[in-house]
């Protein structure tokens, strides 16, 4: 239950006040670092907001638990059983529970393909994330067998290339769960023909070898048409004898062309691709074989990881669960967005930069479990001003290579302009505007985008939308993502009714689950997790630093 406000805002000083000034160092007895504290206090002014956020949290969390639970079910009771005890498969979750170090790891998108117009995919019939194999962060793409078969769909198609894609950005070895049925024909238009659909993952594959991003394929089901390109050109591959197959074409249709009956496996079994074709390099008598053979194999790339650093870490000195009330649940429930900051970084410490200066944008230096990072916020529209002072502090980031993280929450409609004088205003704050997105567009710098509120308008290009290439970007359950949020669609309208359909539109589709279930981000998280995942994310951006067989771009790994 959500704690009441009065017993939020006890205490404080008392916590203030037996804070250490922990630090990553010393030099000559003075600490590194040690940025100012934020004054992260809920003040009585602050009650009727917070609470009223508070409430709609708990809304958008109900809301995230019925989707966790769609997606814990895949393709429902009868498909789990038919699996695991027809296929002698293992499900997803538990395969990855064998391939990886622990149960914790980011997983991406999960409520992709909820909510769509072809019907609920849950998981877009794979899962994806980033997690550790021999201590080393790792990319998964992994087939669900339990929804549809395993066939792919257009969202399971994008999901897996932003996986790809997340592996390239950041270097990430990728391995690839392999139980497919291929694609659901109805739909071929939009998996076949363009450029970012089926053929995409191929190219990917190929480009990552040559970028020496190095990727395993395990099989361990049905393989066909496409997907068997998938474990032929990853670097190695492991397949599962008896449970996985790869053939272009399956035992109905080699009957169907031929009038011959084969058995699966004699077709495209793991014995034939292990001894006699040679496309596979490691048979697995079993499931647990095939994982255990994975981590070997993970465990044979060159990378020289730094040991278990002792630097004890800060802890902010405000609840995290305080941030679930500080959630907008819209842009006139909006409270100072330091307010968040001091409930994410170390010790509650910020650096803030231009403090005087475009105070609707908070900029500054903080760090989140001893990473060093930016931090862009906003606080009010983006002003001339403000939007001068980002676009200075992005560069400022990129000549440091600092990375940054961006806390997004713009104006919920488009600027009017009435008067002459709005007319200039405007016309500058869209010059500075320009600045700043040409700064985030051109900074190379890793970059993480959190919506803690609205995604509306141009100023999200400013903020690093997901057209920005942010290397993860991240919703609260409450945030909207539209070109205006509902009830600010009068300015672009002139008809009462067709205003009002479009609000009802908007209503729906501005949802964070709306936008999430069609993959336009990484996930929805909690607000409470947000220090955890942005952790995540920082630690798997640096280990690129630690590949030793970096370089030069080479030409991809060819079987023979």
């Amino acid at each position: 239950m959500p704690q009441p406000f009065t017993q939020l805002v006890q205490g404080r000083l008392r916590r203030l006040m037996s804070v250490s000034s922990m630090s990553t160092g010393c030099a000559g007895g003075r600490p590194i670092g040690a940025f100012p504290v934020l004054l992260g206090d809920l003040q009585p002014i602050h009650r009727h907001v917070y609470e009223a956020n508070l409430r709609n949290s708990v809304r958008c969390h109900v809301k995230y638990m019925e989707c966790a639970e769609k997606v814990r079910k895949g393709g429902g009771d009868n498909a789990i059983a038919r699996h695991t005890q027809r296929n002698k498969k293992l499900l997803v979750r538990d395969r990855l529970g064998l391939l990886l170090d622990g149960k914790d790891f980011l997983e991406l998108s999960p409520f992709a393909g909820l909510g769509l117009p072809y019907g609920d995919i849950p998981s877009a019939g794979c899962v994806t994330g980033i997690g550790k194999v021999c201590g080393l962060w790792c990319v998964f793409i992994a087939n669900d067998a339990t929804v549809k078969g395993g066939t792919a769909y257009p969202i399971t198609v994008k999901k897996q290339l932003r996986a790809q894609e997340v592996a390239i950005q950041n270097r990430l070895p990728c391995i690839y769960l392999v139980d497919s049925g291929g694609a659901f024909l109805p739909l071929q238009s939009d998996i076949f023909p363009d450029k970012n659909h089926g053929g995409r993952t191929f190219y990917n594959e190929a480009l990552m070898s040559a970028m020496k991003v190095p990727q395993v394929a395990v099989v361990c089901g049905s393989c066909t048409a496409g997907g068997a390109y998938v474990p032929t050109m990853a670097e190695e591959a492991v397949m599962v004898h008896r449970i996985g197959t790869v053939f272009l074409g399956g035992p109905p249709l080699v009957k169907a062309a031929t009038g011959e009956e084969v058995s699966p496996e004699d077709l495209g079994g793991a014995r034939l691709h292990a001894e006699v074709s040679g496309c596979v390099d490691h048979f697995a008598q079993e499931e647990t074989e095939a994982y255990e053979c994975t981590r070997n194999i993970i465990s044979t790339l060159n990378y020289e990881l730094p040991g278990d650093n002792d630097v004890s870490v800060e802890q902010p000195l405000y609840c995290a669960e305080e941030l679930r009330g500080l959630a907008p649940k819209d842009y006139s429930h909006c409270l100072d967005v330091r307010l968040i900051l001091s409930r994410l970084t170390d010790g509650s410490r910020f650096q803030e930069f231009k403090a005087r200066y475009g105070t609707t944008l908070i900029v500054g230096f903080g760090r989140i479990e001893g990473h060093l990072i930016g931090i862009v916020a906003n606080d009010g529209e983006l002003r001339y001003e403000a939007a001068l002072k980002g676009s200075h502090f992005v560069q400022l980031c990129d000549q440091r290579d600092i990375p940054i993280i961006f806390l997004q929450n713009t104006p919920p409609g488009l600027a009017h302009t009435l008067t002459a004088a709005q007319a200039g205003f405007n016309t500058n704050r869209l010059k500075a505007q320009s600045s700043m997105i040409s700064a985030v567009a051109c900074s190379s710098t890793p970059k993480i985008t959190v919506v803690i509120g609205g995604c509306h308008g141009p100023e999200s290009y400013a903020m690093c939308g997901r057209s920005f290439d942010p290397n993860f970007l991240f919703l609260w359950p409450n945030a909207r993502v539209s070109l205006v949020a509902p009830g600010h669609s009068g300015a672009l309208l002139q008809e009462q009714d067709e205003i009002q359909s479009i609000n009802d539109m908007l209503d729906e589709e501005s949802s964070a689950f709306f936008s999430t279930g069609r993959l336009w981000d990484d996930g929805v998280i909690l607000p409470q997790d947000t220090r955890k995942v942005l952790s995540n994310c920082l630690k798997i951006i640096k280990q690129q630093n630690y590949q030793t067989s970096k370089g030069r771009e080479s030409s991809p790994v060819l079987r023979m």
